[in-house]
């Protein structure tokens, strides 16, 4: 799933309470605008300092979706630049690196080197002190992602992610490692009102591509935890958010009900339309009507597929399954809730060839079978799919609603496009066993 191509960027520099101008553009490997690694790289060497990159302010508006490009962030230098001379502010930059009431926390420079400080401190009562500055690898509207070399000779990784929308991450961790310790990163600590986890490094690499191997050592496991954890009832009362298919049919219906009124409110509603990224047309409308009022009777053939409402990962693609070979963990559960496991279980198809998709899903629907016997899960996936996408678009516009406006470029397409991927799912059969599209 990774694109090789660079992107440019500019750089709003400040130090403290000084504005030091806009730099660049530079060049920097890897395309994706949340990867600041080689953002930091180029903006150090430049100055001669350390610095961290807040957040990003400019994206292009042409759909790149988080990718390539030329975009501009804010950084903040940790230490006073040598030979640099700060300059006033312009009043539109001003406006631009000032407060928001949407942004998050680790996206300021006091929320970072709070969060960063808490994360020693948990490093430090562990007994395992981090050694040099954290290495930050990703900023952007959903997380901070930082990683700490340790005394041991270990790492540690600080992860951030917004309450307001997102699992609490350490609690889920521990539900999951509760039924099997091996399957998740060991958790170093955790503060959940502010979004915040510290956890151990995981040896290995993400699974991106697994091989057949890679996939018995994962799904048949994910699949035994969530069958024990519903039938002991713990996943339904641990509190998680409640994706269960009714709630998700409410929650869809709610978001067409607000893109209807958008559509109406908006210029030239009623005249001819040109398909746009953000926009449905009225009759793409009225077809996600017409689907959504389909989707009882759905869920009654779900339910008799016979799987439990348990607890979800949410994003269960191989990206987030990490293995060095003799032990794969799964990691990422900002997106979990409790909910249908055919939600899980559908989610690799975005991301693997044909082919190895199905293995994937005999894998899943063995395994399935295995812990409740007389199940019907191979059905299940078929019938979940235009769920699974319209799903999505709940949750992307999630992400929205709770972002700053700078961010928005990184999802502002994505509830419409997995809307026409759930209606291309019933146009083309998907709910019958035909693929109906790839999600982001």
């Amino acid at each position: 799933m990774q694109r090789a191509s660079g992107r440019t960027v500019g750089v709003h520099l400040t130090h403290g309470g000084e504005y030091f101008g806009l730099l660049g553009p530079y060049e920097v490997d890897g395309g994706w605008w949340s990867s600041v690694p080689p953002v930091i790289e180029r903006v150090s060497e430049e100055l001669g300092v350390p610095v961290v990159v807040l957040r990003l302010v400019h994206a292009p508006d042409d759909g790149s979706s988080g990718h390539g490009g030329h975009v501009v962030y804010h950084v903040e230098a940790l230490e006073r630049p040598v030979g640099t001379a700060p300059c006033q502010v312009p009043s539109d930059v001003a406006t631009l690196l000032g407060p928001a009431e949407l942004r998050a926390g680790w996206a300021t420079v006091d929320g970072v080197r709070e969060a960063l400080g808490w994360a020693e401190e948990q490093m430090a009562q562990a007994g395992r002190p981090a050694v040099g500055r954290p290495e930050q690898i990703r900023t952007w509207n959903l997380s901070g992602l930082f990683r700490y070399r340790t005394a041991d000779g270990g790492g540690a990784w600080l992860k951030a992610v917004n309450p307001a929308f997102n699992a609490r991450e350490g609690e889920v961790i521990a539900l999951l490692g509760s039924v099997d310790p091996t399957l998740v990163p060991a958790l170093l600590g955790s503060d959940p009102e502010r979004g915040r986890i510290l956890l151990d490094h995981v040896a290995g690499q993400d699974l991106w591509a697994p091989s057949a191997a890679e996939i018995v050592a994962v799904v048949p496991r994910l699949v035994a935890a969530q069958a024990a954890l519903a039938a002991d009832g713990r996943a339904a009362a641990a509190g998680l958010r409640d994706r269960t298919l009714p709630t998700l049919v409410v929650h869809v219906n709610a978001l067409l009900d607000r893109l209807v009124a958008e559509h109406a409110m908006s210029p030239g509603a009623g005249g001819p339309e040109e398909q746009t990224e953000q926009r449905l047309t009225a009759g793409e409308l009225a077809a996600a009507r017409a689907l959504a009022g389909r989707l009882p009777a759905l869920l009654e053939e779900l339910t008799a597929c016979g799987l439990p409402d348990t607890l979800v990962h949410g994003d269960f693609h191989p990206g987030n399954w990490r293995s060095d070979g003799s032990r794969a963990v799964i990691v990422d559960y900002a997106d979990s809730a409790f909910g249908h496991p055919a939600l899980d279980g559908l989610r690799p198809r975005q991301f693997v060839p044909e082919e190895r998709w199905t293995q994937v899903a005999g894998v899943w629907a063995r395994a399935w079978r295995e812990q409740v016997p007389g199940s019907a899960p191979e059905r299940a996936l078929e019938l979940v799919e235009p769920l699974f996408h319209l799903a999505y678009a709940v949750r992307y516009q999630e992400f929205l609603d709770h972002i700053e406006a700078s961010e928005r470029p990184y999802h502002e397409t994505d509830p419409v496009s997995e809307i026409r991927r759930a209606l291309a799912c019933v146009s083309l059969g998907g709910s019958d066993g035909g693929a109906c599209g790839t999600s982001g």
